[in-house]
């Protein structure tokens, strides 16, 4: 039995056999719609050579299509040309914050994520050499005076060396509604800020804003994702364990889809008083109480600082466990 444009999109974006991929791209694109997405790459004047369409629909498709978050501009020799998603996290980004995408559709988003995500996402385990991303620590968290701190390992350095900064909600809570934790929190970066500010669905923020924002995700216990490479200029999402791609299934599996900071909690016996604050900031059960002080599991660790920031007695550092080469380039 031959497979519908749908179920072609699904492989295209490697995730064949989804029943609920389809379904998505069928609510979001119409025929002809998917149709020019099959075709690309290409500039309008090019897919409407491919397309035997005219090139004055054909554009008009490729900003709609745009407009959706299912394409994307490329800019090959200074010439605007259009691209078809690449994965499901473009796609998953991308649709979500669509204007006018309806509740339904996120609903049907969310299905995904519960039904079929985690499957997916115990093959990419296996198969992916490296996570897509990776946990940066809270900065206040790491003393730049005792180690090496990359700028990639800095949420701050990351935002005061970016030319342009822009926010999005959080496109995981949006469709999950699991908990009360702050919405527009999602920080883009340089192209991928100039991304978001193009197509409308975030704002351009002051770097000051996004530092502000850092703050308040840090005191309210959400942890700071990247995209896992040596160069910064990308995004700074900020997760929590209930609604997060990746989280929930590194606490209940220990999934590998998420790498750790380079970083890892280091609690001084000496100075802890076994008060239990670390232990209910850690969504990984990487703080075990040994009865008289708390201790770090090494290998549940992920590096991401939030222990250190409330520990009243100042117990708390950070200490480099991974190589600056930890990080791929």
């Amino acid at each position: 039995m031959s497979k519908t444009i749908y179920e072609k999109m699904t492989d295209k974006i490697m995730l064949t056999g989804s029943k609920i991929i389809p379904k998505l791209f069928e609510m979001i694109a119409n025929a002809e719609e998917a149709d020019l997405l099959m075709a690309m790459p290409g500039t309008p004047e090019q897919l409407a050579e491919k397309t035997g369409q005219p090139f004055e629909k054909v554009d008009a498709l490729c900003k709609t299509l745009y407009h959706k978050g299912l394409a994307f501009k490329s800019f090959k020799g200074g010439v605007v040309g259009y691209k078809m998603c690449r994965d499901m996290i473009q796609f998953h980004d991308a649709t979500i914050l669509w204007a006018e995408a309806s509740r339904e559709y996120h609903d049907l988003w969310q299905r995904f994520m519960e039904e079929e995500w985690p499957g997916f996402a115990r093959l990419a385990e296996q198969f992916f050499p490296k996570p897509f991303t990776r946990v940066i620590p809270v900065q206040e968290s790491i003393d730049s005076g005792k180690q090496q701190v990359l700028d990639a390992d800095s949420v701050n350095k990351i935002i005061e060396s970016a030319d342009t900064v822009a926010l999005t909600k959080c496109t995981c809570r949006v469709i999950a509604h699991k908990c009360d934790m702050p919405l527009e929190v999602c920080l883009q970066v340089n192209n991928a800020a100039k991304y978001t500010i193009d197509r409308g669905s975030g704002r351009e923020i002051t770097k000051e804003e996004a530092l502000n924002i850092l703050r308040e995700c840090e005191e309210k216990g959400l942890v700071h994702v990247t995209m896992n490479k040596a160069h910064v200029g990308h995004f700074i999402c900020n997760c929590c364990g209930d609604c997060c791609q990746a989280l929930p299934l590194i606490i209940t599996e220990g999934l590998k889809i998420c790498d750790p900071s380079r970083f890892q909690a280091s609690i001084d016996p000496d100075l802890c008083s076994a008060c239990g604050t670390c232990q209910e900031r850690c969504y990984f059960s990487a703080i075990e109480n040994t009865g008289s002080v708390m201790q770090v599991i090494a290998d549940k660790c992920l590096g991401c600082g939030l222990c250190k920031i409330t520990c009243p007695e100042e117990a708390i550092t950070m200490v480099e466990a991974r190589a600056v080469d930890f990080i791929p380039q």
